[in-house]
């Protein structure tokens, strides 16, 4: 029996048989689980919008400002981004005097980044934007790694949690800054800064 027919038995006067209640309940469970999955899957697409360039679209570096900041071209706009979780010191801030390994820092960052593609990666904790307008993310090498992770794992900069935020990656961010510390690796050498890069370049 179609489900139109179902109904229309169900509507008249005659009382349905109990292969008939069955049938219908079967109906009125599959419909209330087909609308639990779209709703589910509409969010789930929503949240990995969210978190990620799910379309995995590449990016191409305009310009490195400096180890933690560069220009990007998004959908044909130049976007400044600063990247979520790190911070090198300073060699283009004007306030400030070149800092301790901030030449070291800002070349590394123009070798693996200058006239790359690269992904983003938003993180939901943090939001997409800063005070001063740059957007926020994970800079994806071309090999997959977390480029981000690689500069503090590699001694050019420092782990940087701004205001207590639990950014996403902040436990292996942690970890591989104090690898490079146990290592005495770029600016935690005792021959470079030993991890003070407040202090001016030599």
């Amino acid at each position: 029996m179609s489900d139109k027919k179902l109904v229309s038995t169900i509507n008249s006067s005659k009382p349905p048989s109990r292969r008939q209640l069955k049938k219908l309940s079967s109906l009125i469970v599959a419909l209330a689980v087909g609308g639990v999955m779209i709703w589910v899957g509409k969010n789930a697409t929503t949240q990995k919008t969210i978190i990620t360039n799910s379309s995995g679209e590449g990016h191409r570096i305009i310009k490195v400002i400096d180890g933690d900041t560069a220009e990007i071209d998004i959908k044909g706009q130049k976007r400044t981004v600063r990247f979520i979780g790190m911070d090198t010191p300073e060699v283009v801030d004007p306030r400030k005097t070149v800092q301790c390994f901030g030449r070291e820092a800002s070349n590394k960052g123009h070798e693996l980044l200058e006239g790359k593609t690269v992904q983003l990666e938003y993180d939901p904790v943090v939001g997409e934007q800063d005070k001063y307008g740059r957007l926020l993310a994970y800079i994806i090498l071309s090999d997959g790694s977390i480029y981000n992770q690689r500069m503090i794992a590699e001694g050019y900069a420092h782990e940087y949690t701004y205001q207590s935020q639990v950014y996403k990656y902040q436990a292996q961010f942690k970890a591989a800054e104090k690898a490079a510390q146990v290592a005495d690796l770029g600016l935690w050498s005792p021959n470079t800064c030993s991890g003070d890069t407040k202090k001016s370049a030599r």
